[in-house]
């Protein structure tokens, strides 16, 4: 079965070698279901397409076997419950996040340079300072004092 599909959400050149060596009838068995899948979607995608080519699953952990009808059953339930999961927590974080807005709490890292670090450094640029002795002088990379300074 060619896998150049299933992998390329990722490098996983391992995976690869495995599923380019089943055939029609085999079943690929996992110790977990997170050692198949880096995502939900990737999990479901890589399965689908096991199932496309005439190829079971079996995760040992989770006792999902999609060889037995009963078996792809517990696998779509756990497929919906993890993607339930998934949309709560985002619905969750997004809430957080609009309450700590109408609170005027903004997230991210705080700058790296407050008001009168910048003035410093542009008198310095303006003074012919060159910008790794601006960025030394002030305890930051060069790049973030190009950014800050094309920002003001």
């Amino acid at each position: 079965m060619q896998c150049s599909r299933l992998l390329r959400l990722t490098d996983r050149p391992e995976l690869a070698a495995v599923i380019d060596h089943l055939r029609p009838g085999d079943t690929l068995t996992v110790w977990r279901l997170d050692r198949l899948g880096r995502s939900l979607p990737h999990l479901l995608e890589i399965v689908a397409q096991l199932e496309s080519g005439g190829i079971g699953f079996r995760s040992l952990t989770e006792e999902i076997n999609t060889t037995t009808p009963g078996g792809r059953l517990v696998f779509t339930i756990f497929a919906a419950l993890a993607e339930f999961e998934r949309n709560l927590l985002r619905e969750r974080t997004f809430a957080g996040l609009e309450a700590a807005r109408k609170q005027g709490r903004s997230g991210g890292r705080p700058p790296a340079l407050d008001g009168q670090q910048k003035a410093i450094a542009r008198t310095m640029k303006g003074a012919g300072v060159s910008m790794t002795a601006i960025a030394q002088t002030l305890g930051v990379a060069r790049s973030t004092l190009y950014r800050t300074l094309d920002k003001s």
